[in-house]
């Protein structure tokens, strides 16, 4: 065990940010507004599909998802498994309606199909559920961040008030041509951090790479399928989730779709679809790949988790100690040079998702709410301004949230945050669908009733069900809360004359 060097840790992340600023430079000059929207629908698939790799594995996921294999094997394979059925649709059915109606934000299909308030509240639910979880996956990365630090030297606030501005200063300018690029080497160094720990663990095991896959193949870790009805990572229930996740938090999510907008093309689009899909299943396996691995490690070399002050009277790991095993493990037992590119890896999850959540709030909030793409009357240097001082609020919006959560520093309240932002996303899901499945016209001025009465039903059954039933919903409450916000367009549907 070794302590980690501040001056190690500051001059990585000096240099790593000074890189991520010369490739932020390079994208930006001369940027406009098409270029900060949708890159000037000039962005390499390839390129695109390779970055949007570290978008969807935020710093929560580079953090929980190898120390999860702790408490639930590899039970959250069948959910990636079911993220390729969901990038299926979204490349068949998403991408051909967003390229035919040529939109920049995607909630603008929404007004079309039935009106001002579906459309309004359709982009309100977004806004909410990105700042609620981009802020719960920020925190959750700069509290790792300020551990670093020797106590009590820097205030958890300066670090969040650099991390943000940090993120604010590189998309200021570019939007999304700057992400699409920087977000590859934000994929390049966070891959890196995952396979340099597995390298090193394998080696201190003194394994090879068949006696490593023996080895986890061997272990009470390896097992991928859940058929416990009643748990929430059943295997059925997984899949099916994750189809509806990928779905929801990709193709029906502004800031992830921005980016498959700014293509040449529909066919380039979906090459960046399906690619990305496959991509995802393999980096994934690799992150619990690597959990499984650091289990074997510490049970083998370091006295298990007691050895680490992880664990707990009755061998049940709560969250909060899972997520400290690969934190723990890079930064004091392999090594400097796995401790730094755990570091930057981290830095690396997290900038994407950041730095994506505040170019799409602010795309959202230009064409959904003030009506660039409507209003003649703002010129290009109005709506300059009226972006750049959006995100900037919305970076600031970022890091008060950040700073409150830090206060409060209740593991509850937090996971309360997070779960409304999973929630919020049942709506979309419902209007979307309601649009593409039906041709009914809705009342259009109760919609926002609906939006906010599905999510509470939700809530209530999901509670009920664990209480009553010890039956859990895990990720299908998503899929609960689109049909009951179906259902409701339904009823609320116009009747013929």
């Amino acid at each position: 065990m070794h302590e980690f060097p501040l001056s190690w840790l500051l001059s990585a992340f000096t240099l790593y940010t000074l890189l991520l600023f010369f490739v932020s430079w390079l994208t930006s000059r001369k940027a406009d507004s098409g270029s900060y929207f949708l890159g000037n629908k000039k962005s390499p698939w390839y390129i695109v599909a390779y970055g949007m790799v570290g978008t969807s594995i935020s710093g929560v996921t580079f953090i929980s998802v190898p120390g999860n294999v702790l408490n639930q094997n590899f039970y959250y394979m069948p959910l990636v498994l079911g993220f390729v059925l969901g990038y299926i649709v979204i490349a068949q059915v998403l991408i051909p309606l967003y390229y035919k109606m040529n939109l920049t934000s995607i909630y603008t299909y929404l007004e079309q199909r039935f009106g001002f308030f579906t459309y309004k509240t359709g982009a309100s639910v977004f806004m909410v559920s990105r700042i609620l979880g981009a802020a719960v996956r920020i925190f959750v990365v700069v509290l790792v961040l300020h551990t670093f630090l020797p106590e009590g030297s820097v205030p958890f606030w300066v670090v969040a008030f650099i991390f943000m501005f940090l993120i604010f200063l590189y998309t200021f300018r570019g939007g999304v041509k700057t992400i699409i690029w920087t977000d590859v080497l934000q994929t390049t160094f966070m891959l890196l951090a995952v396979f340099l720990t597995i390298f090193f663990i394998a080696k201190e095991m003194d394994w090879s790479v068949g006696d490593m896959l023996s080895a986890v193949g061997a272990s009470d870790f390896s097992n991928w399928l859940d058929w416990e009805w009643s748990n929430g990572t059943n295997a059925i229930k997984q899949f099916i989730a994750g189809m509806f996740i990928t779905i929801v938090m990709t193709g029906l999510d502004q800031e992830m779709m921005q980016k498959n907008l700014s293509c040449k093309n529909i066919n380039e689009a979906q090459k960046n679809v399906y690619t990305t899909s496959i991509t995802i299943v393999i980096v994934n396996y690799f992150f619990l790949l690597l959990g499984a691995v650091l289990a074997l490690y510490v049970s083998s070399k370091l006295g298990g988790m007691e050895g680490i002050n992880l664990a707990d009277a009755d061998g049940v790991f709560t969250k909060a100690q899972t997520d400290k095993l690969f934190p723990t493990i890079a930064s004091q037992y392999l090594g400097l040079g796995v401790g730094l590119f755990f570091i930057i890896g981290l830095i690396s999850a997290s900038y994407p998702s950041a730095g994506g959540a505040l170019t799409s709030l602010t795309t959202s909030f230009c064409i959904d709410f003030v009506g660039f793409n409507k209003r003649s009357d703002l010129s290009e240097k109005r709506k300059k301004s009226i972006r750049q001082m959006a995100h900037a609020g919305f970076a600031v919006l970022f890091f008060i949230i950040i700073v409150i959560l830090n206060i409060v520093n209740n593991q509850a309240i937090i996971d309360l945050v997070y779960l409304l932002a999973a929630y919020t996303y049942g709506p979309l899901l419902g209007f979307f669908f309601f649009g593409l499945l039906t041709k009914h016209q809705v009342k259009d001025r109760f919609m926002p009733y609906v939006a906010i009465g599905s999510p509470l039903l939700c809530y209530v059954l999901d509670v009920a069900g664990k209480h009553y039933l010890d039956f859990g919903f895990g990720f299908t409450i998503l899929i609960v809360n689109g049909l009951v916000t179906f259902i409701g367009m339904y009823l609320l549907r116009e009747k013929k004359a």
